[in-house]
């Protein structure tokens, strides 16, 4: 779709989180965009050389409006309420923005004369208990989902396949695994680390570091490596397929803090938080990621030490 030397007209929905301005700066660095990226009235987002639009993902009049107007060549679904610990709080909210939300996106792109190519952005999430019987993940492998966030990446994928192939809406699903990076919310686990780090090391926190199940494995990758994914799969994705995006390559929550600790100086001892442990947890969670591999050529290229100095550094320069 974007061999020819036309521009493309991209439009990233939902950009005004974590992943949207390095998913725009990905594409800028492809050339040849016209680029447009969403966020809440109540978000500001700096993504130079972007045009920014506010959109509420819950409005399909909204929704379709903008579609009408842009005329997207590619669509990046982003928008989501993406915390598991909120989907249980907000089950009906969750739904809302991740399943009716991803329905506007899908009949609005259905609508168009020229139906763009839409990228749903899914989680490793909706392996869920299928992570406990299979040490490594497939596109295959049935979605269990054991909260309600994973509930509802399940249906937008599940949306999108059926979208593709009852209205050959071109659809590309992706369930990715955990992306971390600087600019993360501390909701995160490597973000929360690398926040009680630089706020210890500041002298704002006792040096102590309150955490919640540290046996859990985990697949991380670094948010740079993840746009770089949805960016090959926009060009080389099969409409109606789901890809992984991860690393293959696991990690425990207690490696994954060890890593952080051995960029301090600090003396810092670690507490367990009982606040912070969530009410069903997948113990284990690991990518193939034959496949995207084979499709696109991708494969991450940045080393977890030099991620998680990122965000570490990043936080510094909030708490000073």
């Amino acid at each position: 779709m974007t061999a020819d030397r036309r521009q493309v007209t991209s439009l990233i929905i939902g950009g005004g989180g974590f992943v949207g301005p390095y998913l725009a700066a990905e594409l800028q660095a492809s050339g040849n965009r016209d680029i447009h990226l969403t966020k809440l009235s109540s978000e500001s987002v700096s993504s130079p050389g972007t045009k920014v639009h506010d959109l509420d993902v819950q409005d399909p009049i909204a929704v379709k409006r903008l579609f009408d107007e842009l005329q997207p060549n590619e669509v990046f679904h982003l928008a989501a309420q993406s915390s598991v610990a909120v989907s249980w709080d907000q089950p009906e909210l969750t739904i809302d923005i991740n399943v009716k939300g991803s329905l506007h996106v899908l009949e609005s792109a259905r609508a168009l004369p020229d139906m763009p190519q839409v990228l749903l952005v899914g989680s490793s999430e909706e392996y869920g208990t299928t992570a406990r019987l299979r040490p490594i993940l497939t596109e295959d492998d049935p979605a269990r989902p054991m909260n309600v966030y994973a509930l509802t990446k399940t249906f937008q994928n599940t949306l999108g396949h059926l979208y593709a192939t009852a209205y050959r809406v071109p659809a590309i699903m992706v369930r990715a695994f955990n992306h971390i990076g600087p600019g993360q919310s501390p909701r995160f686990v490597a973000s929360d680390f690398c926040r009680q780090v630089a706020l210890i090391e500041a002298n704002l926190q006792e040096p102590v570091i309150r955490v919640g199940n540290l046996s859990a494995l985990r697949d991380f990758s670094d948010v740079r490596d993840i746009v770089r994914a949805y960016a090959l799969l926009a060009i080389n994705g099969v409409p109606g397929e789901t890809y992984n995006v991860g690393t293959g390559h696991p990690l425990t929550i207690k490696a994954l803090l060890d890593q952080i600790l051995l960029l301090t100086t600090k003396s810092i001892s670690i507490e367990v938080d009982d606040a912070k442990y969530r009410p069903v947890d997948i113990p284990s969670s690991q990518a193939d990621i034959s496949k995207i591999q084979k499709t696109c050529g991708w494969y991450p290229h940045i080393k977890l030490e030099q991620t998680l100095l990122d965000t570490l550094n990043w936080w510094r320069s909030q708490v000073v």
